[in-house]
């Protein structure tokens, strides 16, 4: 495997360098009718790009200190799913102001009684006429309280059995009956939130697919998010990476503590195994192959976000018990919030437990836990954990 990307002078950098020229200060409208948001999404919204071509355009808009626009619920989670089972006014509509951040989107799938366990989805969806009427009580939704839109898994089917009956919708978040109450979380961000309903009405045609055939979606979707969620970063995808306190600690002059510097030197390979495995998941999933690989990364990579922030903190000292410390005296940047944050990350987006559930039943072709009231192995129709 070629672990390094093609030189400078490689036709596919010398066309991402030649448009940046053009457009050295891109609008998020720019970037996406340029197809740079995400490249390897089909045409028009792509450029339908092989894996090496995707992280070539990554490689030029880092080097040109070019961010994309960032929506991640609706352009990791709900794009994908819009340009399978959607339908094409449904893409039309939603796509270009979801790639351009016009519209901000949020995932409603958790429950009080239904996180692990998605398919217990309690939160009804009745027909009436033209529309749905949603009631019932999501937690833990990130970006709600800035949301526009929302992609909502709801029970149509209360008499089927539990994966049956499930539907996948696209809800405005300011229609009539909407509550958005805020969590606020140990960093003191204010970034889940828990969402009720009340009576609320929404179209048909906000329908994504076949009543009663959710579950495949909610499946693709959590597919998708792990994806996105297993991105260099160690947040989540998002803020610092094991090469950043490497990079820091070289700069403070090193550091002489033999236990420490195992410690880093720890991380740092860790880092870059998982930078290779990147590479094969990311080509996996443009190939249009289910990625259970995903799972792998997220599996692999949040324990390491925790060692990262605690070493992070460790390089501190005893100064690292005050909020304006960061590593070996220098500013805390995103190491303090991250070190408050790390908890959270062997949670969210599927735990620990339910990630090594999946590695070993997709991945290891492991036989299921038997159901400890019958005995006999899980199953569609009987009592389920989920297994997404």
């Amino acid at each position: 495997m070629e672990l390094e990307l093609p030189p400078a002078d490689d036709p596919r950098r010398l066309e991402v360098r030649a448009w940046l020229e053009e457009h050295p200060d891109p609008t998020p409208s720019d970037l996406a009718s340029a197809g740079y948001v995400v490249p390897h999404w089909p045409k028009p919204w792509g450029l339908d790009a092989e894996p090496l071509h995707q992280l070539i355009i990554e490689d030029e808009l880092k080097r040109a200190q070019v961010s994309r626009p960032i929506n991640p619920i609706g352009i990791g989670h709900c794009g994908p799913i819009l340009l399978v089972h959607g339908t094409e006014e449904q893409r039309q509509r939603y796509i270009p102001p979801m790639m351009s951040c016009e519209e901000i989107w949020c995932q409603l799938f958790s429950e009080p009684g239904a996180g692990s366990d998605l398919a217990n989805t309690a939160t009804r969806a009745e027909r009436d006429g033209d529309h749905y009427i949603i009631n019932g009580h999501k937690i833990w939704t990130s970006l709600a309280h800035y949301s526009q839109l929302g992609i909502l898994l709801a029970r149509t089917d209360p008499n089927a059995p539990k994966h049956e009956g499930l539907s996948y919708f696209i809800i405005p978040m300011d229609l009539p009956g909407i509550e958005v109450t805020p969590i606020i979380d140990i960093t003191g961000a204010h970034s889940f939130n828990e969402v009720f309903f009340t009576d609320v009405r929404i179209p048909a045609e906000n329908l994504i697919g076949e009543e009663n055939k959710g579950w495949q979606l909610a499946k693709e979707t959590l597919t998708n998010e792990r994806v996105t969620l297993s991105r260099e970063g160690v947040q989540w995808g998002w803020g610092p990476t094991a090469r950043d306190l490497t990079d820091l600690v070289r700069e403070q002059g090193g550091v002489g503590d033999p236990l420490l510097r195992d410690r880093l030197a720890q991380v740092y390979a860790e880092s870059e195994i998982l930078r290779v495995h990147a590479l094969r998941m990311v080509a996996a999933r443009i190939a249009g192959q289910d990625a259970p690989e995903a799972s792998v990364r997220k599996a692999l990579n949040d324990p390491h976000g925790q060692r990262v922030f605690w070493l992070a903190k460790d390089l501190a000292g005893a100064a690292g018990m005050l909020a304006d410390r960061g590593p070996l005296g220098t500013s805390p940047d995103w190491w303090d919030n991250g070190f408050l944050f790390a908890p959270a990350l062997t949670v969210g987006g599927g735990t620990s437990e339910i990630l090594r559930n999946v590695i070993a039943e997709r991945i290891l072709g492991l036989p299921r836990d038997p159901d400890p009231d019958t005995g006999k192995p899980w199953n569609e129709t009987s009592r389920n954990r989920v297994s997404t």
